[in-house]
């Protein structure tokens, strides 16, 4: 068996999926279309998020930050996965494999703490909602927004740093549709090492940390929204949390299937339609249920959408 260093591997191939022709195209086809989809809607919300001034609370600035990351999340890896699909060689250079694996688990991670800043505020506003107006303060909220993203660049670090000064051996071929860390472990010439024991020890903080914070945060903002005497304030409390809690389900449920699991429990054709869907179902829904499922979003978006027919028609005159 050939072993390679890091330093020496200048390409690896990924196997992707093993379609026929007339299904690879109908593939190609379904996620160009969800890509431009998600890039456009999650556009939408930043545009109009910045141009509706009642929309410039600290709820709809972090709403905006996750909109951005998902226009980075899905482009890191679909743009790859589209290519691969029309191509029968799939291979990507190991930079572009070690780049495309950081900037993906920076996106990841940060996912991960949006979703928990965003657990807070609702936290604060709803349980504490005499204080919210002090407790986030816009240069709280861009802090904690960079630290978002600080902690993700971070995180993504020492893992890759790692990976990087690891020995491959084999054909050099990941069964997967992306460089993700578990199918570069399966080439590594040692398994157990301290790169994967380090990597499965930050997935176990980051991910059951980050849910066990968000639903004791949902905890109580049940337990208060419970106590409230008027149903049309439960009814409002509710809605403003409903999407966010869809968005954290749908986002751990895949999650925690790929990376806390045991390895007799893997299968690679299994393991590659999960990374699918949170590689591209998951950006794709998130804007809608963040806009069908908030009041004031979709009364921003029609308003928006009466702005865009009124200027259509002025043009056409």
């Amino acid at each position: 068996m050939e072993r390679y260093n890091a330093t020496t591997v200048t390409e690896f191939v990924l196997l992707g999926f093993h379609f026929g022709h007339p299904l690879q195209t109908l593939f190609f086809i379904g996620l160009l279309f969800i890509y431009i989809l998600t890039i456009v809607s999650n556009i939408l919300i930043i545009a109009v998020v910045k141009e509706n001034p009642h929309l410039h609370k600290p709820m709809y600035f972090f709403l905006s930050n996750f909109s951005f990351l998902e226009i980075c999340y899905i482009t890191t890896t679909l743009p790859k996965i589209l290519t691969d699909s029309l191509s029968k060689k799939k291979t990507i250079s190991a930079v572009g494999c070690f780049v495309q694996f950081y900037f993906f688990y920076t996106l990841a991670v940060a996912e991960h703490l949006f979703l928990m800043v965003m657990a807070y505020d609702r936290y604060i506003a709803i349980c504490i909602p005499l204080r919210y107006s002090v407790i986030m303060m816009e240069k709280v909220c861009i802090r904690m927004a960079l630290g978002c993203w600080f902690m993700g660049a971070l995180f993504a670090l020492l893992p890759l740093i790692s990976l990087s000064r690891m020995s491959f051996c084999g054909s050099l071929k990941i069964d997967h549709i992306m460089c993700d860390f578990l199918p570069l472990m399966r080439l590594a010439c040692r398994r157990g090492s301290l790169t994967e024991n380090s990597f499965l020890i930050l997935a176990w903080l980051i991910v059951p940390g980050c849910f066990f914070f968000i639903m004791t945060s949902y905890g109580h903002i049940i337990a208060t929204v419970l106590k409230m005497s008027s149903a049309e304030g439960q009814s409002k409390a509710f809605s403003t949390c409903v999407s966010h809690l869809s968005v954290v389900f749908i986002f751990y449920g895949t999650v925690t299937f790929m990376y806390l699991r045991t390895s007799a429990s893997y299968s690679y054709n299994l393991e590659k339609e999960v990374s699918l869907c949170y590689i591209v179902v998951t950006p794709f829904l998130n804007p809608m249920i963040y806009s069908l499922r908030n009041n004031e979003m979709r009364e921003a978006l029609a308003k928006a959408a009466k702005k865009c027919k009124g200027l259509t028609k002025k043009f056409k005159i």
